[in-house]
């Protein structure tokens, strides 16, 4: 899944998270998108699971700020 976060005071960097996510999901990417504004997140997990993530490394998001994107899987992998 994708999900979009706005960047507050208290965002850390993406290399934190991506490296916070990497025990959950090894396949995981963080990044920010080309405003600096939105960190950018595509993970096998739940908007919940990214949540707890980001809490743990001391970003406290609320889940309104959490924007989980469509699914853009065509299905031809067989996932």
């Amino acid at each position: 899944m994708e999900f979009h976060i706005a960047l507050t005071d208290a965002s850390p960097s993406p290399a934190v998270v991506q490296d916070a996510l990497f025990d959950i999901d090894p396949t995981a990417v963080a990044d920010l998108d080309m405003s600096g504004l939105v960190l950018r997140v595509s993970a096998s997990m739940t908007a919940a699971d990214l949540i707890e993530v980001l809490r743990q490394v001391g970003w406290p998001v609320a889940p309104k700020q959490v924007v989980q994107l469509p699914s853009i899987c065509c299905g031809g992998c067989g996932a």
